[in-house]
């Protein structure tokens, strides 16, 4: 089994491993609309969702916002199975978890059988 990344909205990764809790907000990161969603790792507080587009009211905000974090636990465990090192990335048009993996991002190219030599 490879690691798992979750990558933040500053683009930086926390590996899933080290991270010790997930919240939401029923507020975004810079006003009283849309929600947000963090990671703690190491005590130190990353943020993962900032959406103040999101409208409604702030129960349902916050039902969202818990909804994500569910789907957040359920890509960290199908992503946990993968034999290659994940990273899972919130796609904001989607409204989801994506995983990739991080060979893909790194833009290295990985077999997935080996070559045969030649006789």
């Amino acid at each position: 089994m490879g690691d798992v990344w979750i990558r933040t909205i500053s683009h930086s990764l926390v590996r899933a491993d080290k991270v010790t809790e997930i919240a939401s907000s029923r507020g975004s990161v810079h006003e009283e609309r849309g929600y947000s969603i963090k990671a703690v790792a190491e005590g130190k507080a990353y943020i993962l969702v900032d959406n103040s587009d999101f409208e409604g009211t702030a129960n349902a905000r916050f039902g969202h916002a818990s909804r994500m974090q569910a789907a957040l636990l359920l890509a960290i465990d199908a992503a946990s199975t993968a034999a290659a090192a994940m990273v899972i990335s919130y796609d904001e048009r989607g409204e989801r978890w994506i995983l990739t993996p991080a060979s893909d991002i790194a833009g290295v190219s990985v077999p997935t059988a080996p070559m045969a030599a030649s006789t």
